[in-house]
């Protein structure tokens, strides 16, 4: 098993609790670990990265949700729908949600492996 990682893809959505957090877009960043078994050294024998990187982008930018958790849920259960992946982890950040409680970071991690 191999396993991508792709680090800190940039995508901006609508998703929050607060209405105010849905009027407007905000940033979140993705990483992700992708396990794929190619069986040789072509690109059709393992999943394109940038099939991976659109795919979480798209469920970002195009649907809304209230928890970053379910967000994340959603991104996993995405790229676990791509032919050849065998499991992903995914880590949602969302910078800006607590920085007026002086944390740094805020983030989700979701597993699918089935």
């Amino acid at each position: 098993m191999i396993t991508l990682e792709l680090r800190g893809i940039v995508a901006t959505g609508r998703h929050g609790v607060g209405p105010e957090e849905r009027v407007g877009t905000q940033e979140f960043v993705l990483d992700l670990d992708v396990d794929v078994e190619p069986d040789s050294d072509a690109l059709s024998a393992t999943v394109d990265y940038r099939e991976i990187t659109h795919r979480a982008r798209r469920v970002v930018d195009r649907r809304s949700f209230a928890l970053v958790e379910t967000l994340a849920a959603e991104v996993a259960a995405e790229i676990r729908a791509i032919p050849g992946v065998r499991a992903v982890r995914v880590a949602v950040h969302k910078p800006a949600a607590a920085g007026s409680l002086g944390v740094e970071d805020v983030a989700a991690r979701a597993v699918v492996d089935r």
